[in-house]
């Protein structure tokens, strides 16, 4: 099974991810991707500087499979009410 590898580009700075995480298919990624952020999300005092924040998503060569933003990755308001800014 492949590696993907999760780094965080906020602005200029990239904070790589050393280790990966083994996973079945760019699918399972984009899912661990979405997830991460979520999580980065909700414990985070501050989050709008990470609103502007990219999760880079390359393989085991470094290719760069997808850049998932932090902002897509925000949840709707249960029951759909409020707005999102």
């Amino acid at each position: 099974m492949p590696r993907y590898f999760f780094a965080t580009r906020v602005g200029e700075d990239l904070l790589p991810d050393p280790d990966g995480r083994v996973l079945r298919d760019p699918d399972e990624a984009w899912e661990v991707a979405r997830a991460t952020i979520r999580q980065v999300l909700r414990e985070s005092a501050d989050t709008s500087r990470l609103l502007a924040a990219t999760l880079e998503v390359t393989d085991e060569g470094g290719e760069i499979l997808f850049e998932f933003p932090f902002a897509e990755a925000v949840e709707a308001p249960p029951g759909g009410a409020g707005t999102l800014h």
